[in-house]
């Protein structure tokens, strides 16, 4: 659970820094996407969110060979209250007393689920399961392109949802993962649903914030990131909470998410004067 916590404290600070590298890099010059990309790149602050995603992205798998899917998944979605109060502190935001109250929220679901998580469970899953994971990889990139022909906010939901199911896609596959020798990694099929998955939710996710509401697109990304892959986990993989506290858990996981969606609109941190 510490490496799931660490994880959202990586990932959410990371949003906040790469926001204010990307406001330099805005302020510096026009042109398009890949101009701004490539300014950016050129930012110490951008190039340390890199790297806390790159941390946190290991502390996710390290915590998800640990503690039942449906914890990680509530803690990575609690990193938008971290971002919230990065935000709050390095980007001059102000939150309401609505997002603070949220804050806490999330605050007090995580700990009920610390509490009450269990071990990760001892089930590999069924043979199937594998290529299940496959299939609803290329599913999260059939849905891009569906919701990329849309507008609004459908569009910026369905993409948003897209990629928090591709996301969930990794969280499962790495569960499914049992041997990391090369000859093992190539012939399991969890292991294309992982890069498939990974590479998919990305898309979505750039494509979603790009051209959409980043409140809604982010409330789709909680959605798809929690509910799928902890549902997965309970179901085929064994995952439990300690004896009796069943209830703690579900009461903190749909705690944590619900604080989690009153924090969307911190998907993308948010730029304001300074």
């Amino acid at each position: 659970m510490v490496c799931a916590l660490g994880a959202a404290v990586c990932f959410g600070t990371a949003t906040v820094l790469q926001a204010v590298a990307a406001r330099a890099a805005g302020a510096d010059g026009g042109g398009g996407d890949a101009a701004l990309l490539l300014r950016a790149l050129r930012q110490w602050r951008y190039i340390a969110g890199l790297a806390l995603d790159g941390v946190g992205f290991l502390l996710q798998i390290a915590a998800l060979r640990s503690v039942p899917i449906y914890a990680v998944g509530a803690a990575l979605a609690a990193s938008l209250a971290v971002t919230a109060v990065v935000a709050a502190r390095l980007l001059r935001v102000r939150l309401s007393g609505l997002e603070w109250a949220a804050v806490g929220v999330v605050c007090a679901g995580l700990a009920m689920l610390g509490l009450a998580a269990g071990t990760e469970g001892d089930r590999s899953g069924p043979d199937w399961l594998r290529y299940a994971m496959v299939a609803a990889a290329v599913g999260v990139l059939l849905l891009g392109g569906i919701g990329g022909r849309l507008s609004g906010r459908t569009r910026a939901l369905l993409l948003g949802l897209g990629a928090g199911c591709g996301f969930g896609v990794v969280e499962v596959a790495v569960r499914l993962i049992d041997s990391l020798r090369p000859a093992d990694l190539l012939a399991n099929p969890a292991t294309y649903a992982l890069l498939l998955g990974g590479g998919a939710a990305f898309l979505l996710l750039t494509s979603a914030l790009q051209r959409g509401s980043v409140t809604t697109a982010t409330a789709g990304i909680v959605i798809g990131e929690t509910i799928g892959p902890a549902a997965v986990g309970v179901i085929w993989l064994g995952d439990r909470t300690r004896e009796g506290l069943t209830w703690l858990a579900a009461l903190g996981f749909a705690v944590a998410v619900a604080g989690a969606l009153l924090l969307a609109r911190f998907g993308e941190a948010p730029v304001t004067q300074e």
